[in-house]
């Protein structure tokens, strides 16, 4: 796939940033800038340049999705989404289990002007590890009252494992967006993440955006790999989000 070419398809891949080194920052965005329709700052990029990283970002990229996954007090949020609505970055991470003054405190500081992604359940928790952390229910039960906590919240959308994203379109009708991380194609590893899809059947699924890192970034064949996850993904096309 060639520089300046970015397909409706690449256009819903966020390509996650996650690195501390600058120059391998850079080599990123250069190349996954024109390529994909967002790259996504971290918190292992922010917490290290701050916001030089987005900034950087956003000369090589059509949006920067901000994913610091907010969760405090109402107050101390809204002043940090202000600070992210500064930079002009399109998407903003806060956490669901901030609970919904939070949520809405961060709704109304963005102004309309950054949307607001209420993160549900991080994709390396199951059933398992929400029984060890003593949180009753299923994780998918977990999820979809959170999402609904957040649309009733104003969120411009949720980030969900493309696991439950079938379920929580048919509870959230579109322009919600479901952002998705623990996309993986079918010859990637999982890592650290426990519940994952492949880029077709998370579109499938209903997912507006899907968020891919390591099988990108640490692909030994850049081009091939987003050739191939592209291709996928036009198999299972659906409308723009």
């Amino acid at each position: 796939m060639s520089e300046k070419s970015c397909s409706e398809a690449a256009r819903r891949i966020a390509v996650a940033l996650d690195t501390s080194q600058r120059d391998q920052f850079r080599r990123w965005i250069s190349w996954f800038g024109p390529r994909v329709g967002v790259l996504k700052v971290g918190l292992e990029a922010f917490v290290r340049w701050g916001p030089a990283a987005v900034e950087e970002a956003k000369a090589q990229a059509e949006a920067i999705f901000l994913d610091l996954k907010l969760h405090d007090i109402p107050n101390t949020v809204a002043g940090a989404v202000r600070s992210a609505r500064a930079l002009g970055v399109r998407y903003l991470t806060v956490h669901a289990g901030g609970g919904p003054a939070m949520l809405e405190a961060a709704v109304e500081a963005a102004g309309g002007e950054v949307a607001i992604l209420a993160v549900t359940l991080l994709t390396h928790l199951d059933d398992g590890q929400l029984n060890a952390l003593d949180l009753a229910g299923s994780a998918s039960r977990r999820v979809e009252r959170w999402a609904r906590l957040a649309r009733q919240a104003g969120c411009a959308g949720i980030v969900c494992s493309p696991l439950e994203a079938a379920a929580l379109r048919r509870a959230n009708p579109a322009p919600f967006l479901l952002v998705t991380p623990g996309v993986r194609p079918l010859t990637a590893a999982p890592g650290d993440q426990r519940r994952t899809a492949t880029p077709g059947q998370a579109l499938r699924a209903g997912a507006d955006l899907l968020v891919i890192g390591r099988p990108l970034t640490r692909a030994p064949d850049r081009d091939v790999a987003l050739e191939r996850i592209v291709a996928e993904m036009n198999t299972s096309r659906r409308g723009p989000p």
